[in-house]
């Protein structure tokens, strides 16, 4: 069965609306279960985006995107060295 993958505006819309569900008294199960979502879910989601606004989840996961990227440029660029120094060192 393919996993539905939500965007983060969804994601603190759900956080939103179970917090609301729970402060009425509702178990935070029932309430997750409520908006399509087990209650692992709700906790995993809830401790990454628990504070964040909107722009402020699209703007982390943006980072995130930047820094994966740069980590990898890195990597290449360390790479690089290395051989050029295995290279010039004459052990061939």
């Amino acid at each position: 069965m393919a996993r539905k993958r939500h965007r983060p505006e969804e994601i603190i819309s759900k956080l939103r609306a179970i917090e609301v569900d729970i402060s009425k008294g509702v178990k935070a199960d029932a309430a997750a279960r409520k908006e399509g979502i087990v209650e692992q879910t709700y906790w995993r989601w809830r401790k990454e985006y628990g504070g964040l606004r909107t722009d402020q989840a699209k703007r982390m996961k943006e980072l995130q995107k930047e820094n994966g990227r740069l980590k990898k440029l890195l990597a290449e660029a360390e790479l690089d060295k290395a051989i050029l120094r295995e290279a010039a060192s004459g052990n061939f």
